[in-house]
């Protein structure tokens, strides 16, 4: 596994990461297993979010092993101090750690509602940069789903990571994350990469029924993977997120020392799949 850079936070991690949905709803041995292999796979980067059902207290125990050596990134969804500071306690607690590597406002969307909402007074930032400053927090970030509000989070806070969909399907259709990585890079934000492994919005509540933990259409074909893992894995991110289903998690590990920037024939393969598509947000 390839380690890189995390920008600015100058921590190195591993080029796929873990995201901390794969054990939601996992038996305990299940979700010690998936980690365990995720770790001996050379991954030290485990993302988790206290939105992501029970998955924070699946995955507390299962990391608390390897906790030390390892970089663990969580996130807030809510906008205002005081649920921050609540979902901020309970995450220690559900995963047995006294700090995060790095902390994230979750899902940032709507400039007003999300955006400005967290940097008000009284709001999420206000418990973010408190916990920074009592060291709980080493590194601060956010994830965010569209253009507008990541780079009017930016516009708000020196911030020291960006969580944002970097997928072939949304750079061929509109260059959905062209501006934004282009900001982050000037400002030497750590890049992590969602989505990498979306093929297109769901068509409808039938299909999704396979992979219940996606929120989107997941390419589960593993020659099809190997390309679109490629190409986000070659815009210069530091760390890709596979998706949340353990199958597809697995897979991911299994394909990726076959993965490459993607060759013009292996372009026009993508830009067929995709075209008339629908952003992946």
């Amino acid at each position: 596994m390839d380690m890189n850079r995390l920008g600015k936070t100058e921590l190195m991690v591993s080029a796929l990461g873990f995201g901390g949905i794969v054990v939601m709803d996992s038996q305990p041995d299940a979700a010690a297993k998936v980690v365990e292999d995720a770790v001996a796979a050379g991954i030290n980067y485990f993302d988790i979010a206290p939105a992501y059902g029970n998955a924070e207290e699946k995955l507390g125990p299962a990391l608390e092993p390897f906790r030390k050596d390892v970089f663990l990134a969580c996130k807030t969804h809510l906008r205002d101090a005081a649920g921050a500071r609540a979902t901020l306690e309970q995450s220690m607690e559900h995963l047995r750690t006294d700090h995060f590597d790095v902390f994230q406002l979750h899902a940032l969307a709507d400039v007003e509602k999300d955006v400005k909402a967290a940097f008000a007074k009284g709001g999420a930032m206000e418990v973010v940069l408190e916990a920074k400053a009592a060291g709980i927090i080493r590194n601060v970030g956010f994830s965010a789903h569209t253009p507008e509000a990541a780079l009017a989070a930016m516009d708000e806070y020196d911030f020291d990571t960006v969580m944002y969909p970097v997928n072939f399907a949304t750079h061929l259709n509109n260059s959905f994350e062209v501006d934004v990585l282009a900001e982050a890079r000037k400002r030497d934000m750590g890049i992590i990469a969602l989505k990498a492994l979306a093929r297109r919005k769901w068509p409808n509540d039938e299909a999704r029924k396979k992979w219940a933990k996606c929120w989107y259409e997941p390419i589960d074909d593993p020659e099809l993977a190997k390309l679109a893992l490629g190409w986000t894995l070659a815009q210069g991110v530091s760390v890709a997120l596979p998706p949340g289903e353990e199958d597809l998690f697995r897979m991911a590990l299994e394909i990726y020392p076959d993965c490459r920037e993607p060759s013009e024939s292996d372009l026009a393969r993508l830009k067929a799949i995709v075209e008339g598509g629908e952003a992946i947000l």
